[in-house]
């Protein structure tokens, strides 16, 4: 009898290790969201906002956790080494998962190896903006001013690698123009190099922009996705004005270290996705110039594979290395 009440326990404790149990019980403790970048910055504010939703879906925390460093890999360095049990997931960009493994020598990491991918939350173009001394009212304008004025001219981004430099780099190799790359600590400091009329032009994320465009302390000229950003529906693209395929954006979406079971995947993509469908958390992403762009792990993964190589030549091209 005490054989047959052993052998049932171990059946029990089976059944309860089964895909559709892991499904009912996940999530059943508090979950750490890793962020890579500093408090109060743009990936913060996002994280926070979805965070705060997908807690009502999960009815468990999601408890943030800041890891700046290294333009988020060393948050990805951490997630990459966490146990794929679903508890700890981390805030995916693309300057940590396609930018970063081609420009840092040790970067730690295999973004294709090393993690699954939930879903991809949504994007945001760079915005390519100049101040308003710049004899250009055009994008087309400002290439005809590089071109004759080689050299002359330069460009500011949020540092070396950034999803913004990389943006720069390519059109100068799609255009064929000599401008200066000058890099900032920080998405802050290249705007208001440009606002103060220390630099002629600058790319960055739309949300900063919006108030010293409304007061015409700098003039946008395009945007760097294939389609126009919700946040500045008037400001004609890159690829519309005549390169078309120019296309370099910046993303964040929700990943999990690799090897987590594919139900903890489908809870976790639910939740994002019920999520980003309320109003109020649209209207919030929104407000930041974040285009929502949710999908499957398979469409987030075929961006990761797209864009490693994309940005390998882009870099190879443009001779970026940072130690």
């Amino acid at each position: 009898m005490t054989r047959a009440l052993a052998v049932a326990a171990g059946i029990a404790a089976l059944a309860l290790t089964t895909p559709a149990a892991v499904a009912q019980t996940y999530p059943n403790r508090p979950i750490t969201f890793i962020i890579g970048f500093a408090p109060g910055g743009p990936s913060d504010v996002l994280s926070r906002i979805i965070g705060r939703r997908m807690e009502q879906e999960l009815k468990q925390p999601m408890v943030i956790e800041n890891r700046a460093g290294a333009g988020g890999s060393l948050a990805a360095q951490i997630v990459a080494r966490a146990a794929p049990d679903g508890y700890t997931v981390m805030l995916g960009t693309n300057a940590a998962l396609t930018i970063n493994p081609n420009v840092l020598k040790n970067v730690g990491y295999d973004a294709e190896k090393d993690f699954d991918y939930v879903s991809m939350i949504g994007t945001q173009p760079d915005v390519l903006y100049v101040h308003p001394s710049v004899e250009a009212k055009t994008f087309a304008d400002l290439i005809a001013l590089a071109k004759a004025n080689p050299g002359k001219l330069n460009f500011g981004s949020g540092g070396i690698g950034t999803p913004a430099h990389l943006s720069g780099e390519l059109l100068k190799t799609r255009a064929g123009v000599d401008i200066a790359h000058v890099p900032f600590r920080g998405t802050g400091p290249s705007v208001q190099a440009v606002v103060a009329g220390h630099i002629q032009m600058a790319f960055n994320p739309p949300a900063p922009l919006i108030p010293f465009i409304q007061n015409g302390s700098i003039r946008p000229l395009a945007v760097t996705s294939p389609e126009r950003s919700g946040a500045l529906p008037d400001v004609p693209t890159i690829h519309e004005s005549g390169y078309p395929g120019f296309d370099t954006k910046n993303w964040h979406g929700l990943v999990l270290p690799a090897g987590a079971p594919k139900e903890v995947i489908a809870v976790l993509q639910r939740a994002l996705h019920a999520t980003l469908a309320d109003p109020a958390v649209k209207k919030q992403l929104n407000e930041l110039g974040v285009d929502l762009k949710p999908g499957t792990p398979e469409e987030f993964r075929a961006v990761i594979r797209q864009e490693l190589p994309m940005f390998a030549e882009i870099i190879k091209t443009a001779g970026i290395k940072v130690d």
